[in-house]
């Protein structure tokens, strides 16, 4: 009989240690830079800050990281996919569904120029298109969608909350994702050298943890995207003479 109970608690634990790995395998590919989604393609301001002589080495490069990891995107889109992780395994009743849309319009009203509205529904859309051919998404939540201009926040939400991992650990994901892009875009046209970038990454990856905590803990009545700096930089970027990236 104990043989047997051991048997049985072992083929408990070794089921449940393949679900997490499994787990952890969908958040590091949905966090790759090889997700075919262009996200290598945006600066997000970066390029524009560089242009004006606001960040011009590795120091401040890290700051102006750090700060819209914190100012940004911890308060508005973190957010906004912490709450959609939720909303999104509801999607098929009609407060489900009005939960999506209205995070969803939420995310499109504080693009405050055309180059990051642009990224956000680019990066959405393709990442849908990810999401159809690899065949795992369900299809009512697929059709939602499509009825909508789908934002990269909400779309990202879904391909996480398929991987049935833990909210924090969705969301240290999407934002080491974000982080090692923005990275990439900082060591191309600041320039930095690579080690130099991955001293960077290493302070993000440090205040990651404390972004997704306040993202986690933000109501409705408190998401924010208040970056006007952010915003100035986006809106004179789309001007700018000499440009690498598309944001």
């Amino acid at each position: 009989m104990r043989m047997l109970m051991s048997t049985k608690a072992t083929i408990t634990t070794t089921g449940r240690m393949h679900t997490d790995i499994s787990s952890l395998l969908q958040l590091i590919w949905l966090a790759s830079p090889a997700l075919p989604i262009g996200g290598f393609s945006y600066s997000e301001g970066l390029e524009s800050a560089i242009d004006h002589g606001w960040v011009h080495d590795e120091s401040s490069a890290a700051d102006w990281l750090a700060d819209q990891l914190h100012l940004s995107q911890a308060r508005g889109d973190m957010a906004a996919v912490a709450q959609a992780l939720q909303a999104w395994p509801e999607h098929t009743s009609d407060l489900g569904a009005a939960r999506v849309q209205a995070l969803n319009a939420w995310v499109l009203s504080t693009r405050e120029s055309f180059e990051m509205r642009l990224q956000t529904e680019q990066m959405g859309r393709s990442l849908l298109d990810w999401l159809r051919n690899q065949g795992t998404a369900p299809a009512s939540a697929l059709t939602l969608c499509s009825t909508l201009p789908p934002t990269y926040p909400l779309v990202m939400a879904l391909a996480l909350s398929l991987a049935q991992a833990p909210a924090d650990q969705a969301l240290q994901a999407y934002a080491f994702g974000w982080a090692e892009n923005m990275t990439q875009a900082a060591i191309k046209s600041v320039p930095l050298g690579q080690s130099a970038g991955q001293r960077i990454l290493a302070r993000l990856a440090q205040e990651i943890p404390s972004a997704v905590a306040h993202a986690l803990n933000v109501p409705d009545d408190e998401r924010q995207a208040f970056c006007p700096m952010l915003a100035i930089a986006s809106a004179r970027h789309e001007t700018q003479y000499s440009r690498l990236f598309r944001s």
